[in-house]
């Protein structure tokens, strides 16, 4: 069976699709917004994500069950709506002058609470759509139309905020956010997962000892929160550090950016095929392995003052954002393949959203103290304490059971 004859998948594929296009335009939108409409630094764009991951400190264990007990399609139809209304207040009331920072960082905590449970049902919803010998390459398309959005949706966003202006680009994300949401209502699926007995809290405790016993999910789960706490460090400096430091453009910072993108579509065209020759666990160790580099050139990019041309400092960041994104390009559908392949259905949304929630947890801490770092030390300060980091991850993950994770029956039900 091919994928493209699962109509169910495809228009899952659709709507995902375009949902990442939304999402990578506002990705830089809204932290150019705040910098350029707001006057705020690194630290603002820090608080800001901060916001954003906050709600799953509180309700990411809770969501999982929820989602295991509910119409997985409907959380996403609605889900996606919401987000969209939201977005479209963020663009309507800066356009009118009225938004104030306390008030983003409220609608980015609703934005976060309807994305809990959006991520956890649209993780766990995978697995129902196909069987699980084609969980790696569902995966790996979803992996390559995020990467299309990532290469893509920088650039676009950088020339429609140069354009038309901030506002009007956060507008193109709620509009997006609308379109996706029609996709998903339109998939023709029926729920076959039983939902499980107990309370809540009793549900919460399976899926945490489901992730935390488990001898390879363990050990990738720990690794990764540790990874998302240093990644986020970079994600609340990158955009100010190159328009501030650097002294890169809105359409030069999008650029620069979409070379992630690049990089991320040809690291998933090639998850499959390293995963099958090196083993699931050693081609996610070498993308482990692959993220310091990565960062340490763009952390010692040189500014277009010290060039007088734009040219050299580009070519160094994007070499770098390329490297980072081809690594999460390889990592992601193996990553998500393994976890959906060894966790039973009944267990998807719990697992999911367990390890969802730590690493956005780790967002909420990482992010503020990125900017803070940043703008009292300096953005190459926090950049190289963000590198350091990832490359303490890539030898703990080298040194873990992960390395030698398989997508093998025998290893799977030996676990």
């Amino acid at each position: 069976m091919k994928l493209s004859q699962s109509q169910s998948f495809v228009r899952f594929w659709a709507a995902s699709t375009t949902s990442y296009f939304g999402t990578y335009i506002t990705s830089l939108s809204l932290q150019v917004l705040i910098v350029a409409n707001l006057q705020g630094g690194a630290a603002d764009v820090g608080w800001m994500n901060a916001s954003r991951w906050l709600p799953y400190v509180v309700l990411g264990l809770v969501a999982g069950v929820m989602i295991d007990r509910a119409q997985r399609k409907y959380v996403l139809v609605l889900t996606d709506l919401g987000r969209g209304i939201l977005m479209a207040l963020i663009g309507l009331t800066d356009l009118f002058g009225t938004l104030q920072m306390g008030w983003l960082m409220v609608m980015m905590m609703g934005f976060g609470i309807l994305s809990i449970f959006h991520d956890a049902a649209y993780q766990s919803f995978v697995p129902q759509l196909v069987p699980k010998d084609m969980l790696t390459r569902a995966n790996a398309r979803l992996e390559q139309s995020a990467a299309v959005a990532e290469s893509s949706g920088p650039a676009l966003a950088g020339g429609l905020v140069a354009w038309v202006g901030a506002p009007f680009t956060v507008l193109v994300n709620a509009a997006a956010y609308g379109m996706s949401g029609a996709w998903m209502a339109s998939i023709q699926h029926a729920s076959k997962v039983e939902a499980p007995a107990g309370s809540v809290r009793t549900q919460v405790k399976e899926g945490l000892r489901w992730v935390y016993r488990h001898p390879y999910l363990r050990s990738l789960a720990l690794n990764t929160h540790a990874w998302f706490f240093f990644h986020s460090m970079t994600g609340a400096v990158l955009v100010t550090f190159a328009l501030v430091e650097l002294g890169f453009n809105e359409s030069k910072v999008g650029f620069a950016l979409a070379a992630a993108g690049i990089g991320a579509v040809a690291g998933s065209f090639l998850s499959t095929m390293v995963g099958q020759r090196l083993g699931v666990g050693l081609a996610m160790t070498f993308s482990r392995i692959l993220y310091v580099p990565a960062l340490f050139l763009i952390a010692v990019a040189p500014s277009v003052d010290s060039f007088h041309s734009p040219v050299f400092p580009m070519f160094v960041v994007m070499s770098g954002q390329f490297l980072y994104g081809f690594a999460m390009g390889v990592e992601g559908p193996l990553e998500m393949g393994y976890r959906q392949t060894v966790t039973p259905l009944s267990l998807q949304g719990r697992m999911n959203a367990t390890m969802r929630s730590i690493n956005r947890s780790m967002i909420v801490i990482g992010a503020p103290l990125g900017g803070l770092i940043a703008d009292t030390f300096g953005f190459r300060t926090s950049l190289t304490l963000a590198v350091a980091g990832l490359a303490f991850c890539a030898i703990w993950f080298w040194l873990s059971p992960m390395r030698h994770a398989k997508l093998d029956e025998n290893q799977i039900e030996g676990v």
